[in-house]
């Protein structure tokens, strides 16, 4: 199973290797590429229809300003579609951002996760496929008892 992280542009990089760290902690194939909605919008046609088709199990789509590549890869893909908006330069504090790939119309959905939150993104595209991949969640699991550990290791370190 595969993981296609897609980016309207390059100064998304920088938030969306957040999702590709992750995804490759967790031993799991990533595609990177860069789909611009409103510049290669026949890219964006071709990436979307066939994405199932070359193994993509689960889409991450990170995006800024107007922020249309999550929802139009949605509205063309049969495939689960993770939405991280991203604060740019022409960005109204990413909020613009954040309300384009959050509100979707019924019928097509996006899992949107926080303002550059890409890593979120990534874990929850290993937990789709953990779903139905045990190697995968067996990770998830120990991944997440590292975070339990790490909190109970700090509120014992305030004891002392």
């Amino acid at each position: 199973m595969k993981v296609a992280v897609i980016m309207g542009s390059i100064s998304d990089m920088p938030v969306m290797q957040d999702a590709i760290d992750i995804l490759n902690g967790f031993d799991i194939a990533v595609e990177v590429d860069i789909v611009s909605a409103h510049r290669t919008p026949e890219k964006l046609f071709d990436f979307s229809q066939n994405a199932h088709k070359r193994g993509i199990s689960v889409i991450i789509a990170g995006a800024g300003g107007a922020a249309h590549l999550p929802g139009m890869v949605a509205s063309m893909s049969p495939l689960p579609v993770i939405g991280v908006p991203v604060k740019s330069s022409n960005s109204i504090d990413g909020w613009d951002s954040v309300l384009s790939i959050l509100q979707m119309p019924g019928g097509v959905p996006v899992a949107t996760v926080a303002l550059n939150g890409a890593k979120n993104a990534g874990i929850l595209a290993a937990q789709i496929i953990g779903s139905a991949d045990q190697c995968v969640l067996d990770k998830i699991v120990l991944y997440k008892e590292g975070l339990k550990d790490t909190v109970l290791k700090a509120a014992e370190g305030l004891k002392k």
